[in-house]
């Protein structure tokens, strides 16, 4: 029973003695009694009244508690993360959760509560408020929680987590995705579209920020820290690594090996292979002037430009066929096995 309730039905007798019996106020200055019987009707009526707007309004501020639940003080040691936890080891390193972790040990404890659920006798697990419950751990103070009157299902568990840190908009993409996926693989939601519907966000986010949690895990480590990666870098990447996965992969272990002190957008150019900007363009020339030049990209391309005033454009098909015949009599004098793909980091 909630406490309103309570302390409602504890006032329920109050409207049935309006008027206090003699003695009943001992100390005090008992009233005047009126003489005549319409004075003794009259002070009666005014006596109830008085006492009846005292028990309304008594009654229209209990029905505020009407419901709610009572926090507690549980020992924070007493309470585990739950399975949906969608805050990545790195947010409890950010100045972000410094700060708050400050703030409660100034204040003594968490002023906001967060909210349990019970897992066995004696134990909980964190419905919301995964950061207050790990400074009051880091901190050794009680964690004020509001237990759950009943018994709350995983995906009313997932939607209420989801809700409390959506309201906050603290949360990172991967944070974010990787939540999302949990969710999926648990099979909460039947689709991706359906779990976008019941978070009440388009399954457009969804799907992006699920890409973001996604990437290797190799991949993830090349950054300095995963809360950094948004979706357009996730794009970007996950574009690369259909085409080239080991070039990708290979790129991210140097990074993930270096001192990872690149910005993202730094990473996630180093994460790519170098375009045409590999190598220095070697000119070339005739009759001493240039009429265009060449380089090799990292991918081991061959690029050849000409100037449009050396070549004109009736010219592009005989340049076009001396350059083939160049490579095919080349090729027909070298041997098929020492012919290899060229890397692309070098």
């Amino acid at each position: 029973m909630g406490i309103g309730k309570r302390l409602s039905e504890s006032t329920a007798g109050l409207s049935s003695a309006l008027v206090p019996a003699a003695g009943d106020r001992k100390g005090e200055p008992q009233p005047v009694m009126a003489r005549t019987a319409p004075g003794q009707v009259l002070a009666a009526h005014s006596g109830m009244v008085a006492l009846q707007d005292e028990l309304t309004a008594l009654r229209e501020e209990l029905s505020r508690f009407d419901g709610s639940l009572v926090t507690r003080q549980i020992d924070p040691t007493c309470i585990r993360p739950t399975r949906w936890a969608n805050r990545h080891e790195a947010s409890f390193a950010t100045p972000e959760f410094e700060s708050l972790k400050a703030s409660i040990a100034l204040a003594g404890g968490n002023a906001q509560p967060v909210l349990v659920r019970e897992h066995t006798p004696d134990q909980y697990e964190v419905v919301f408020g995964h950061r207050r419950h790990r400074a009051c751990l880091e901190l050794g103070l009680p964690v004020l929680a509001v237990v759950a009157e009943k018994s709350m299902g995983d995906q009313e568990v997932f939607l209420s987590m989801e809700r409390e840190n959506r309201e906050r908009a603290d949360l990172s993409p991967f944070e974010q995705g990787r939540s999302y996926l949990s969710a999926l693989d648990a099979g909460l939601f039947p689709s991706l579209r359906r779990l976008a519907e019941a978070v009440g966000v388009s399954h457009t986010w969804v799907r992006k920020s699920m890409l973001v949690a996604q990437l290797p895990d190799s991949v993830v480590q090349a950054f300095r820290s995963p809360l950094e990666i948004q979706p357009k870098h996730a794009e970007e990447i996950a574009a690369e690594l259909q085409r080239d996965r080991a070039g990708v992969m290979r790129r991210a272990e140097k990074l993930r090996l270096g001192d990872r002190q690149l910005s993202a957008a730094q990473t996630v150019q180093a994460l790519l292979p170098r375009r045409a900007e590999g190598v220095s363009k070697t000119p070339i020339q005739l009759a001493g002037r240039d009429i265009g030049s060449f380089s090799t990209t990292a991918r081991g391309r061959l690029v050849i430009s000409l100037n449009e005033a050396s070549v004109s454009r009736e010219s592009v098909p005989l340049v076009v066929k001396a350059l083939t015949e160049v490579i095919a009599s080349m090729a027909a004098r070298t041997p098929a096995s020492t012919v290899a793909a060229t890397g692309d980091d070098k």
